[in-house]
């Protein structure tokens, strides 16, 4: 087994997406916006389906920005291909609507991110992780009480054997057991599978994947140094100095697996190892400033990009404006890349740590003192901080209401009157686009746009199998009655976007 186009390296599980997050109403057609039905109090309401988003990215992104366009009633209908996925979008929604009163800006920012893309995580995340999920298996098993602490969230669409499924997932989050789910290994087996006989010169693997493949791909900012740790052991994010040596249950999946003959459940890390977390939040970002190159070398990294763009969507669902960036006081001098690089710093290896605490230092709205007094609390506290979770409210969504469907349901959405000609944007991840039926344009609104996410990042597929599935792609929302918007680039665009024709 070779590392060159196995297509292992994605993995069975789509924990982050293989596109950076998007706002659903920026890349909403106009005229889909204009076509916006009406409330019983006037106000448009606004239903987006998202099949196989992965990870809450697009989620996130559209709630938090939501400030910045005319009120509109959002609807989210989320369909994913395994559960352990919906209860990571639940996780991650639950971190992002703690108040400000119980958790601090930068915490909040450093927690979300640790979840989202580290195998390994700190002991306070982890105690935050399995307190958590004790409050999970109340919701999915009373949902009167889930309605009265999280009103946007709706579960009444998951199957009962669903439900029952998504609570033994959330008791497997909460147990304590280090040796129930070992993902070191777990992850060092995954790459000696899929690297094979190359194993033995894994770097050299690593860095033609960065320089010959994602950075021909638009991602120049992923540094190095951060990209070969990920790929090593797992370990995309270190935004606070601490021990990362707890395995982040998250991440663990059931899969069922060949032996002798039979299908045998195992559990275990079946995600990505070759991409990398750093798309979805790290190669693109409002902030230019962040952007920038010295002498050819990116200032920042992707998981400076990351940082300042979670800090910033978590700012906006609270202040309800953007988030700005101080201007540095002082900028790397010549003399200081010069001495960089004769460190043997290779192209785009910089800024390792003093660039991560000019970051922190150039963010105005996020509190040292106030984090790490918040840590500490946590730290000293433990799990009676989290045990009265339960007696306080969540940041409110009062425009927002997002709908949890049962697995792999949208062939059979059609047959639904409710979805009758509902949905304004739907949503594909490049995972799901098989599910791209011609039946879609009987639950499409008129005027509605389809967004399909593209395999660009997908680090396996040749450059020639990347135009095919685009053009597949295209033919599949043609029979569905939808028409390209624009000129897809296949070696530039992440998506491309289509828009529903009205019959004549």
């Amino acid at each position: 087994m070779t590392a060159c186009g196995t297509g292992e390296g994605f993995g069975a599980v789509t924990w982050w997406g293989f596109s950076p997050a998007m706002d659903f109403q920026e890349k909403g057609l106009t005229a889909s916006m204009k076509a916006l039905s009406l409330t019983e109090d006037n106000v448009p309401e606004l239903n987006i389906l998202m099949v196989g988003a992965g990870d809450s990215r697009h989620l996130l992104t559209t709630i938090t920005r939501a400030h910045r366009w005319p009120r509109r009633k959002i609807n989210f209908y989320v369909v994913e291909n395994t559960l352990e996925l919906i209860g990571r979008h639940l996780l991650f929604l639950t971190v992002a609507l703690e108040s400000p009163e119980q958790m601090g800006l930068q915490e909040k920012s450093e927690l979300l991110l640790e979840l989202f893309g580290n195998s390994l995580i700190r002991s306070q995340t982890a105690a935050y992780l399995q307190d958590k999920a004790n409050l999970f298996i109340h919701y999915v098993t009373d949902l009167d009480f889930l309605h009265k602490k999280l009103p946007m969230i709706d579960m009444s669409g998951l199957k009962f054997k669903e439900r029952d499924q998504l609570e033994a997932i959330f008791k497997f989050w909460r147990n304590p057991d280090p040796k129930v789910f070992q993902i070191s290994r777990m992850w060092d087996i995954r790459n000696r599978q899929y690297l094979g006989n190359r194993y033995d010169s894994k770097q050299g693997v690593y860095d033609w994947d960065l320089h010959m493949k994602l950075y021909d791909r638009g991602a120049r900012v992923i540094n190095n140094r951060q990209y070969y740790q990920w790929r090593d052991k797992g370990l995309a994010f270190e935004v606070r100095e601490g021990l990362y040596d707890i395995s982040n249950k998250s991440l663990a999946s059931g899969l069922l697996l060949t032996y002798k003959g039979e299908k045998v459940p195992r559990r275990g890390y079946w995600g990505d190892i070759v991409t990398s977390p750093y798309i979805a939040f790290g190669i693109e970002t409002e902030e230019q400033s962040l952007l920038k190159t010295a002498n050819g070398i990116h200032v920042k990294t992707a998981q400076d990009i990351s940082h300042y763009n979670i800090t910033a969507l978590l700012h906006e669902l609270v202040a309800k404006e953007r988030y700005t960036l101080l201007q540095p006081t002082e900028q790397a001098t010549v003399s200081e890349i010069t001495e960089e690089e004769e460190e043997g710093e290779t192209e785009n290896d910089s800024s390792n740590i003093k660039d991560e605490s000019a970051l922190a230092s150039q963010q105005p709205e996020i509190v040292l003192e106030e984090g790490t007094a918040k840590q500490d609390e946590m730290d000293n506290t433990g799990s009676s901080r989290e045990s009265c979770t339960a007696e306080y409210d969540y940041l409110p969504l009062p425009d927002v209401k997002i709908h949890f469907l049962p697995m792999n349901c949208v062939p059979e959405l059609h047959k639904k009157s409710v979805y009758t000609n509902r949905f304004n944007v739907i949503y594909f991840s490049c995972s799901m686009v098989h599910q791209l039926m011609p039946e879609l344009k009987q639950i499409a609104a008129p005027q509605a746009t389809l967004i399909a996410e593209l395999t660009k990042f997908m680090l396996d597929l040749r450059m020639e199998l990347i135009g095919k599935f685009s053009s597949r792609v295209t033919e599949m929302a043609k029979g569905a009655g939808f028409t390209p918007f624009g000129n897809v680039d296949e070696e530039k665009d992440s998506f491309a976007r289509f828009e529903l024709k009205n019959d004549p």
